[in-house]
This record gives C-alpha cells, sequence and structure tokens, in this order.
C-alpha cells in the first residue's frame, strides 16, 4: 500500500510529496521494520535496495511476518536534480532533524518524517558515499548508542561496523533524532555517489532480510548465517591526507588488508610525468575507504583505515 506521509505545494501548480510502500503480512501487531534512503539526492544505492526488498517481499509475502515500510526517497528534488542537499533551500537534509513543525518547509517535512518514523523496531537509513571517496559496505554508529545498536549491525552482514566518536553535527542527523526518541536506527554506507553498485546492493538487500529473519519477522529458513564484521572503535582509524596536489592513481579497492608500508597509491604530475608523492599505509589495517575522484588537492583524504590489533 503507497501513502503519502508529506504533501505540499511547490509555487508553480507542482506538488512536493513523500511517499513510502506500506508492506503488511501476518500479524498486524507484530513488528515494524522500516528502511530509508534518498536523503542525499546523489546517493543512489539505496534506491536499488528498496527496488528489490519491494519486490522480494511483495512476491514471497506468504514469508513476512508484521510491517515492512520502505521510503525510497526522503530528499525527490534533490534525486529529480541530482543534488545533495534539497534544490533552492541551501540545506543538506540530513542536517535539519527532528525538524519543526511551525518552520520553513523544509524544517515542517523533516518533522513529518520524524513522527512518521518514530515508534519502529528498526530502521535502516541508507547512504552511499560522495563522488570523491568509494566506501566497503559498512555501519556507522554514534558511540553513545553502540551498545544497543552494535547487536543488530552484527546481523546485518556488512564488512565494517565503525563506532564513531560524538560530534555536535550528527545530532540533526535522521539517525541521530531516531535514536533519540528510542527508535534503533542503523546507518548504512558503501559504495560511491551517483552510482549504483549491484553486488554491494544485494548483498544488503540479504543482510536486511537476514535481520529480519532473527527478529522473527522473514520466515525464510534458506538464508545462511552471516559472517561477523569487523568492529572498530573511532580512535583506531588512520586517515590519510594528501601531501600535494595531482592525479590520484591507484589499483587497490577498498575492502582489503593492507600491511604497514604497502603502498595504497601514487599522486602524479602528468605535464612532467613525474611522481610527486606515493601514498603508503602507515599500519597494518583494513582499508575501508579509498579515494575515488582522482583528481586531489594537498589536504584531500585519500584513505581511512582500521588498524588491526597486533
Amino acid at each position: 500500500m503507497i501513502k503519502t506521509i508529506v504533501s505540499t505545494e511547490l509555487p508553480i501548480d507542482e506538488q512536493f510529496r513523500i511517499r513510502k510502500n506500506v508492506i503488511q503480512h501476518g500479524r498486524k501487531d507484530g513488528l515494524r521494520f522500516c528502511v530509508v534512503t534518498g536523503t542525499h539526492g546523489d546517493e543512489l544505492e539505496g534506491q536499488m535496495v528498496c527496488y528489490e526488498l519491494a519486490r522480494i517481499a511483495t512476491e514471497r509475502i506468504d514469508l513476512l511476518d508484521g510491517t515492512l515500510e520502505i521510503y525510497p526517497a526522503l530528499n525527490p528534488l534533490g534525486i529529480d536534480t541530482i543534488q545533495r542537499g534539497i534544490p533552492n533551500f541551501d540545506l543538506d537534509m540530513n542536517r535539519i532533524f527532528p525538524g519543526d513543525p511551525q518552520g520553513t518547509m523544509a524544517e515542517q517535512t523533516a518533522h513529518a518524517i520524524i513522527e512518521d518514523i518514530k515508534g519502529a523496531d528498526l530502521v535502516i537509513d541508507i547512504h552511499s558515499s560522495n563522488l570523491y571517496l568509494r566506501e566497503t559496505p559498512q555501519v556507522r554508529i554514534n558511540v553513545q548508542n553502540s551498545e544497543w545498536l552494535v547487536p543488530f549491525a552484527e546481523r546485518l552482514g556488512m564488512d565494517f561496523v565503525w563506532v564513531h566518536d560524538a560530534a555536535t553535527v550528527l545530532e540533526a542527523t535522521l539517525a541521530h533524532s531516531l535514536n533519540s526518541t528510542g527508535t534503533p536506527c542503523l546507518v548504512v554506507e558503501m559504495g560511491v555517489g551517483q552510482r549504483i553498485n549491484h553486488k554491494m546492493c544485494r548483498r544488503l538487500v540479504r543482510g536486511i532480510l537476514h535481520l529480519m529473519q532473527t527478529m522473527g519477522m522473514w520466515k525464510d529458513s534458506s538464508i545462511d548465517e552471516l559472517p561477523n564484521p569487523l568492529i572498530c572503535k573511532g580512535d583506531h582509524v588512520t586517515f590519510l591526507n594528501a601531501e600535494t596536489s595531482g592525479v590520484f592513481l591507484t589499483e587497490l579497492k577498498c575492502g582489503v588488508n593492507v600491511s604497514k608500508g604497502q603502498t595504497i597509491g601514487q599522486i602524479v604530475d602528468p605535464l612532467c610525468g613525474r611522481v610527486l608523492s606515493t601514498v603508503s599505509s602507515p599500519v597494518d589495517g583494513y582499508l575501508f575507504t579509498i579515494r575515488a575522484y582522482p583528481i586531489v588537492y594537498e589536504g584531500s583524504l585519500m584513505a581511512r583505515i582500521f588498524n588491526l590489533p597486533c
């Protein structure tokens, strides 16, 4: 069942709407599982995940015992225009939650989204990386909520769970606002901006179904146990930044182990054919972020590495 949760008139005979697909079967008073994405209009991995979940849940409805709610586009104007934020408002939507019912259109929208989602038994908030970085499939959790949320994240089958330190800006995100209401919300990050990695998306779909199965919502005995992810605390992450401007060349993909001193890539000068800088790993670790966009400036983030214990 398609439901509209926000409907607002736009200036020239148009309408701004945010919709969700509610798929319900079995116990009407059963668990409620929400999948949301499209907060940033240039992050598209979640679109395929929503499509696959809606397709599978509809085709195999007898396996569902509870309610699955799918929100594919929290920022539809951003998706339409391939912009991260809300067009014309110069706003990052994931920095205005929990919103304000008496505020601007964007603030009213954020408030309506929170009011509609809160109370769910679990929420998965799907993001992609930006155009500049490629991320291995991972769950990001604020350290304040780690004891509560890590057990859910371990059953999602991602490579990596990053428990990061609190930051003031995170207080205005959808995930922080939902967790503050007692509604558990996991943030999934994967891939690269403006692209869809089919393998990563299908993997997340399988992880979501597995998590629903462990919660008693999805009666599919054919789903095997998923591997346990690496669990990382924020102070065990090494950030690699460019020492000079140039073009970054690498053969590595994220999601691999690297050794101390191993070459991650090189920053080169195309004009003179020179290597300007060699980017090397200062630690033994797991490479979970790597530069995707090759043009770099001094200080640009090149990679993130989880420092593996000796």
